[in-house]
């Protein structure tokens, strides 16, 4: 969660704070600050709320300092206040602190401080770690930092400034993602890569238990047990700054739907050989370790919770393999049955999911190979997996998963192709011909986006709803789950998708006259079952909305508004499914008025359990 900035360098602080900061607010949003160095001291501004009223106050009282930290919020221990927001000092005033993840171990040290006479002001756990930090200062920052990591349990991202030395920024991370763009007599630290792209594509990534002195100058990197790491990760970002910003579009979640079909391509490209072999390499593993896999168990929250039940259903249907599927919160907390016959398949967007990061190491524990579906290179998932299949989406900056949840399907659904292959359970020509069509399916989101939906016919009928069902059968399933949840983060329409033969039993009781059914209804073995379900809500008075395949006129005979997508095989046409649900969310949305990038009390990257 939140966001991190931290600058030294010739510019005025602020107005590179300020714009790292604001390509950062998907990642909170609840107050923000900056501490930069003035006559001798740190001049800390804080407000509530978003960004622009932070902008404002620094527009009052320019700062011309040439280094300082900021951050964005998303609160975990205090409500939104300014009392609360970050950065914090310490007694002093002296040292300031923005940090990202939790210290579980807050409350003693809070206790421990108080008791030694400290002055805690906030409600916060980040506030413990500034007054640490004075307790240990005796003129090296660094030193102070690292005696001072060793006492925190919890995980965090940490820029810290002294003003004592005010062209120093120390940084420091463990299970929360921070970095360093590397510049020309400049560097700056922050927890997302976009904030530093106007600066610099150059990018030295943190490890846990990594401390790094900044300066104008120069990158010291330590490792936890004091040694200088000679040569830190170092990585070249491939997109630039235009990939972060809106493109024309007129929110970042509209033109990330239309980034869909690109970033499909990017995913899929090169995955299959000359000879007709799924290349996955990244696995880690030998066609006979991955035909030995006799159990599959995939971990996911939120969509991507989504995007794995759809792998349930193709590795199962091609490879004969047994999945389950679960919540990650959940797995780590049952005593989960795997082994090391188990594959276990952590799917996390920005690979840093604190949930599903337990998961990894819960499974790891066990015995089971594991692997990560992301979209982040060199984040924390990456790293505790043993193998790792990435998806190519680039950066997504509206909270609301899109082109990430399409392309965890398409690396999915690879990875099905894959299993199927190596344990024989399909003919290869089956394979090349899912393949081929599965090369198809970028075309065919573009296709879908280029036509014409009668979508501001069908948000019509959200407008006045107060709750909305979603259903479908077979693919139709998750497919619905997704769409339900799309509508929720950002409409805030109460809204739950259901497999549709489950209606009856509850779920129908929830129907009132006029609300708004949304039915997944493509073509496929069960078409004729959901049409008898949309009939059984039309019955008691429900509007429907289909999601239809094209060329299919006679739904028009059963449902007040039909969004078509293009013909696919059923099991491959979750993907075109989804994007006229993410559409029509966005457009009700908008319709009421909402914020589609920043949606209330959310935010992009959940770094904390």
């Amino acid at each position: 969660m939140c966001g991190i900035v931290g600058y030294v360098g010739p510019r005025r602080a602020t107005d590179v704070l300020l714009g790292g900061l604001s390509r950062l607010e998907y990642r909170g949003y609840d107050s923000a600050g900056v501490a930069v160095p003035e006559d001798g001291t740190l001049a800390i501004v804080r407000r509530l709320g978003r960004l622009a009223n932070l902008r404002e106050a620094l527009g009052a009282h320019p700062l011309g300092a040439t280094s300082g930290i900021g951050h964005t919020r998303w609160a975990t221990h205090g409500r939104p206040t300014e009392e609360n927001a970050h950065p914090h000092p310490d007694c002093s005033g002296a040292i300031a602190v923005v940090h990202n993840g939790i210290i579980e171990n807050y409350s003693d040290l809070r206790e421990e401080l108080a008791a030694a006479g400290h002055i805690l002001r906030s409600e916060t756990d980040t506030e413990a770690i500034a007054h640490l930090i004075e307790s240990y200062f005796e003129g090296d920052l660094t030193t102070a930092v690292r005696k001072t990591l060793a006492r925190l349990e919890g995980s965090y991202a940490l820029a810290i400034m002294h003003a004592a030395d005010p062209t120093t920024i120390v940084a420091a991370r463990r299970d929360s993602p921070l970095i360093i763009g590397i510049g020309q007599g400049e560097n700056i630290v922050a927890s997302d890569i976009p904030a530093v792209l106007e600066y610099t594509r150059r990018i030295l990534v943190l490890h846990d238990g990594e401390v790094a002195t900044v300066t104008p100058e120069s990158v010291l990197v330590v490792a936890a047990d004091g040694s200088v790491v000679a040569e830190p990760e170092m990585i070249d970002v491939e997109w630039d700054l235009d990939a972060a910003e809106k493109g024309g579009y007129e929110d970042f979640m509209l033109k990330e739907i239309h980034e869909q079909p690109r970033a499909l391509r990017e995913t899929l490209r090169g995955r299959m050989a000359d000879d007709g072999e799924i290349q996955l390499s990244e696995l880690d593993m030998t066609t006979e370790q991955v035909a030995g896999i006799e159990r599959v168990l995939v971990i996911a929250c939120g969509t991507s919770y989504h995007a794995a039940l759809v792998a349930k259903n193709l590795i199962e249907r091609w490879a004969r393999i047994p999945v389950e599927v679960d919540v990650s919160s959940e797995f780590r907390y049952r005593d989960p049955i795997v082994g090391d016959d188990t594959l276990v398949v952590a799917v996390t967007q920005s690979g840093e999911t604190a949930d599903t990061l337990a998961g990894v190491r819960e499974a790891r524990d066990r015995g089971a190979k594991v692997i990560a579906v992301t979209n982040v290179v060199g984040s924390r998932v990456t790293r505790e997996s043993d193998g790792v299949i990435y998806t190519h989406a680039g950066p997504e900056i509206g909270v609301a998963a899109t082109k990430t949840f399409t392309a965890q399907i398409a690396a999915l659904t690879v990875l099905a192709l894959k299993l199927a292959q190596a344990k024989g359970s399909i003919p290869q020509e089956r394979i090349r011909s899912l393949w081929d069509e599965l090369l198809t399916v970028p075309e065919v989101v573009e296709a879908g986006l280029k036509g014409a939906h009668p979508l501001d016919e069908c948000a019509a009928l959200f407008i006045d709803a107060t709750s909305s069902l979603f259903l479908g059968r077979g693919m139709g399933v998750p497919v619905a789950m997704e769409g339900a949840l799309k509508l929720k983060e950002i409409s805030y329409i109460h809204a739950e998708g259901f497999a549709a033969g489950e209606m009856k039993h509850g779920p129908i009781a929830l129907i009132t006259e006029g609300m708004p059914i949304v039915v997944v209804a493509t073509q496929g073995p069960t078409y004729e079952k959901v049409v008898s379900n949309i009939q059984e809500v039309r019955a008691r008075g429900a509007k429907v909305i289909a999601i239809a395949t094209a060329g299919d006129d006679d739904i028009r005979r059963h449902a007040e508004c039909v969004l078509y997508v293009p013909r696919m095989t059923e099991a491959l046409s979750a993907i075109p499914a989804s994007v006229p649900l993410q559409l029509l969310a966005y457009h009700i949305a908008k319709a009421r008025g909402c914020d589609v990038d920043q949606p209330r009390n959310l935010a992009k990257s959940v770094t904390v359990e």
